[in-house]
């Protein structure tokens, strides 16, 4: 098991990291670094003998949070933004069509299952829509909406 980086390599955070319930002074729960905030690994160590763990400074938040490295990517690799994230409920902007056929009804309730990040074609998403169970739909980013309105700012 060798690390993938070395302290003070500049890397990126690919999920949001909330407190586990390990953060001092933090609620379970509660966003400690959102995606794609960077950091520089300060310390590397392990967690059960098999997974590698980063003591990462986040700049912007001015913390030092642990990461697993599948949470990370090296700050020279492309990184595509999203709106939503995994387990985000959504609605269709549209109807979603398979030939003519109509799918999905605009306004349709759905939750994210997997965010794709495609440099070229930007972001798009797996979505489980209620109205058709077991049936997921791979959607670009511009046909979605928040379930319920976003807060302003």
């Amino acid at each position: 098991m060798r690390p993938r980086w070395q302290i003070d390599d500049e890397v990126r955070v690919i999920r949001n990291l909330r407190d586990d319930g390990t953060f001092p002074g933090a609620r379970m729960g509660e966003l400690l670094v959102r995606r794609g905030s960077t950091g520089l690994i300060r310390d590397i160590g392990t967690f059960l003998q098999d997974q590698i763990i980063y003591s990462v400074f986040f700049y912007a938040e001015n913390r030092l949070v642990g990461c697993r490295e599948e949470e990370l990517i090296g700050l020279d690799e492309p990184w595509v933004p999203s709106r939503f994230e995994f387990r985000e409920k959504v609605k269709s902007r549209a109807a979603l069509k398979v030939g003519e056929a109509i799918l999905v009804e605009a306004g349709a309730a759905g939750e994210i299952i997997k965010v794709v990040r495609d440099p070229a074609a930007g972001a798009a998403y797996h979505v489980h829509f209620a109205c058709l169970p077991g049936r997921l739909f791979c959607v670009p980013e511009a046909m979605l909406l928040p379930l319920t309105p976003e807060p302003p700012g």
